[in-house]
């Protein structure tokens, strides 16, 4: 007579699971969740929970298919809600990734942060914008690897700077085009103010009012805010017309 094997009624078994762990109380649970989505939510790109938990159940292991017991989530969490425990840990918990979802993940932040660059940059020589695929080509060439715990903006500064120093491809930074509108009497001294910053002056008038819209490197916003702020003692306004000015613009 053969004998049926079964799984026990406290296990669960699941496939293609994304782990996301939390200790507590001398325990580690864990929830099971889909692959790349775990991120989307933290990030609020994906918002339906439904696409990110594969079952709202708390585990001990997931990868055995434990279910947390009752008395356990009481001792760790103060309660046994699990809806309440499932978004704790989704939302402060480690998530536990694979050899191959790591690398996923690094490759597609290295595609994100080649995208942030060649949105910022501008080829210095023509003053027309870079392509993802160009910056990507350049950050293979000068070996560089994604920083794990840096967020690809962050990085995406860093990766500018380099590319400038081992002169990789020709970049820089774009200009912004801002727009100052405040009082006449604040305007010459603005502009005098102003003049040791700005890249181009674009259009000036004293007609109503104040206006003058210049290029700027966009690392120079904070000081020129603070300079038509004093200037005109917060009567003024500063407005981005573009944040990345490019060949094109003019075209």
């Amino acid at each position: 007579m053969s004998r049926k094997i079964t799984t026990p009624v406290n296990q669960i078994r699941l496939t293609n699971v994304a782990v996301v762990r939390l200790k507590k109380g001398g325990k580690r649970f864990e929830i099971a969740s889909y692959p790349n989505k775990v991120n989307e939510w933290r990030q609020g790109v994906e918002t339906d929970i439904d696409e990110v938990l594969q079952i709202d159940t708390v585990f001990l292991n997931v990868s055995k298919g434990v279910i947390a017991k009752k008395e356990d989530l009481n001792k760790a969490f103060g309660h046994s809600n699990q809806q309440k425990i499932v978004l704790e840990i989704l939302n402060k918990g480690e998530i536990q990734v694979g050899a191959k979802e790591r690398q996923h993940q690094m490759d597609q932040t290295f595609r994100d942060i080649a995208t942030i660059v060649a949105e910022k940059c501008v080829n210095p020589l023509t003053q027309k914008s870079i392509t993802p695929g160009l910056v990507e080509r350049a950050m293979k060439e000068i070996h560089y690897s994604v920083k794990p715990g840096k967020s690809a903006k962050t990085q995406a500064l860093q990766v500018i700077k380099l590319l400038q120093e081992k002169d990789a491809i020709p970049i820089e930074r774009a200009q912004m085009r801002l727009k100052v509108e405040a009082p006449k009497g604040a305007g010459r001294k603005i502009r005098q103010q102003l003049e040791e910053i700005i890249n181009t002056a674009e259009s000036e008038s004293y007609e109503d009012c104040y206006n003058f819209t210049f290029t700027v490197d966009p690392g120079k916003y904070r000081q020129v805010d603070e300079i038509v702020s004093k200037a005109t003692r917060n009567k003024g306004a500063l407005e981005v017309v573009d944040v990345c000015v490019t060949e094109t613009d003019d075209e």
